[in-house]
C-alpha cells in the first residue's frame, strides 16, 4: 500500500508505515482528522487475536488534554461527576462529564501523573468546553494529542510480550494502574487499560519513538501471536465486554437538537460514576432531581435468543409487537461467548434483570429478507469479562 492511498486531507499516525505494510483491506475511515484503519487482515482473525493472543490497536487519534496548576484537582472534579479526590497519582479513573442539565457529554479516561497534573483522554474533542468550565480556575489545559501517541496492547499474551520487550515489573501493574518504564534510551508510560474487556495495557510515548516501539513490540510477540487490529474488530470486543461508545449507544449532549435525544449517566448504566457526596459539579442539580424522580429510559444489556444479530432493532414488551419500549444501539454475535448479544435503550420501568423483551430482527439471506421477533433477556453482567483481565500478576501464556 502506497502513502497515496489513504485519503488526503487527513492526518496520519506516526505508526502509520508499519501499518501501511500490514494492510491488505485499504478500508480508512476518519476519527477526528486521522485516518483510521476498519481492518487490515480480516476482522474475524483480528477479533481472535484478542481473545486468544494479542491484538494491537494505534490509539494515536484519541484526544488527550493535559491539565495542570494549582487548581488541577477543583476543576477536574468539578467537571466531572466521579470523586476524582480519591483517584491518586499513578492511577486511572473512567470518568463522565455533564452539562448543566445532567445530560452527557462524553465519557473518558483521566490520568493522575502526578501532583496537580492530570491527563484526560476521550474520542471527541472538547477544547471549547473545557476552557469555558474552567472560568475563574488557575489551570493550564493543553491539547496534547498530535504530540503524544499510543498504542493499545490487548489480550491474554499481552503482559507476556511487554515481559519480554524488557519492561521490568509490568506484571506488578494493577487494574488501572500506570507507571513509567524504561525503554530503549528514553521512558514509556504504560496503564493497565483498555476497550476489550480483556488482560490488556496502553502503551504511551512520544512520537519521535513510535516506530522503535512498534517493531519491539511485534518483534517481541511474534512467537505470542501478536497482529495488528482495526476498528471493527475493537468493537466487536467493546460490545461483548458492555462498553457503550459515543455516537452509538448515546450522543453528546452538546450536539443534540432535539430534546430527549441526549442521556443522564443514570440512563446510561453510570450510577455508580455520580457521587452527590462531593462538591458541586456539573449537572449535580439536574441529576439530584432525576435521582428523586426517576429516569426516563434505562440501558440494557440483552442476550437474545438465535444467531441472527439485531442491528438497530426496536425491542417490544410482549411477542405480540404492538408497541416498542426501545431500540438497539449496538448488537453482535460473540463467538468466545457463543451468543446473540446487544446493548440497548428502553423505556423505564422496562429494563429490570431477568426481564423478558422481545427483539424484531431482520436479515438478509441470498438476496431474500426474513423477519423474526427473538426473545431476549435483560442482563446484569459484561457478556466477556475473564478472571485473567483483574489478575495481579497475570498467568503466563
Amino acid at each position: 500500500m502506497t502513502i497515496q492511498e489513504v485519503p488526503q486531507g487527513r492526518l496520519r499516525s506516526p505508526f502509520y508505515p508499519r501499518q501501511a505494510d500490514l494492510d491488505r483491506l485499504f478500508q480508512w475511515h476518519d476519527w477526528k482528522g486521522y485516518a483510521s484503519a476498519e481492518g487490515f487482515y480480516d476482522t474475524t482473525l483480528e477479533y481472535f487475536s484478542v481473545r486468544n493472543s494479542a491484538g494491537v490497536f494505534d490509539l494515536t487519534p484519541m484526544t488527550k488534554y493535559r491539565i495542570t496548576g494549582p487548581d488541577a484537582l477543583v476543576y477536574i472534579n468539578r467537571l466531572v461527576t466521579r470523586d476524582m479526590s480519591k483517584i491518586k497519582p499513578g492511577r486511572v479513573a473512567y470518568a463522565v462529564w455533564c452539562d448543566d442539565e445532567g445530560q452527557v457529554i462524553d465519557d473518558g479516561t483521566i490520568f493522575h501523573l502526578k501532583q496537580g497534573e492530570y491527563r484526560l483522554c476521550s474520542q471527541e474533542r472538547h477544547m471549547a468546553w473545557l476552557q469555558m468550565s474552567a472560568i475563574g480556575m488557575d489551570v493550564t489545559i493543553v491539547d496534547e494529542t498530535e504530540e503524544v501517541c499510543g498504542l493499545a496492547l490487548q489480550g491474554p499474551t499481552s503482559c507476556s510480550i511487554l515481559k519480554a520487550m524488557g519492561i521490568e515489573g509490568i506484571e506488578t501493574l494493577r487494574p488501572f494502574g500506570m507507571a513509567t518504564y524504561a525503554f530503549q534510551d528514553t521512558e514509556i508510560m504504560i496503564s493497565r487499560t483498555g476497550f476489550t474487556g480483556d488482560l490488556g495495557y496502553e502503551v504511551w510515548l512520544s512520537n519521535d519513538k513510535a516506530l522503535d516501539l512498534w517493531d519491539a513490540m511485534f518483534d517481541a510477540g511474534k512467537i505470542y501471536g501478536i497482529m495488528a487490529m482495526g476498528t471493527e474488530a475493537l468493537e466487536q470486543a467493546r460490545i461483548e465486554a458492555g462498553f457503550i461508545a459515543a455516537y452509538v449507544d448515546f450522543l453528546p449532549a452538546n450536539v443534540t437538537v432535539r430534546t430527549g435525544r441526549s442521556r443522564s449517566p443514570f440512563e446510561l448504566g453510570l450510577d455508580w460514576l455520580v457521587d452527590f457526596k462531593k462538591p458541586n459539579f456539573n449537572g449535580r442539580r439536574a441529576l439530584a432531581r432525576e435521582k428523586r424522580n426517576g429516569s426516563t429510559w434505562q440501558l440494557v444489556k440483552l442476550d437474545i435468543e438465535g444467531n441472527k444479530p439485531a442491528h438497530h432493532s426496536y425491542i417490544y414488551s410482549t411477542s405480540k409487537g404492538k408497541k416498542d419500549v426501545g431500540f438497539i444501539t449496538s448488537a453482535a454475535w460473540s463467538p468466545v461467548c457463543k451468543q446473540n448479544v446487544a446493548l440497548g435503550t428502553v423505556r423505564s420501568p422496562h429494563g429490570k434483570v431477568g426481564e423478558k423483551l422481545y427483539v424484531e430482527i431482520y436479515y438478509q439471506r441470498e438476496m431474500h429478507w426474513s423477519k423474526m421477533m427473538a426473545e431476549a433477556t435483560v442482563v446484569d453482567k459484561p457478556f466477556w469479562d475473564p478472571p485473567r483481565k483483574r489478575a495481579t500478576p497475570p498467568g503466563p501464556f
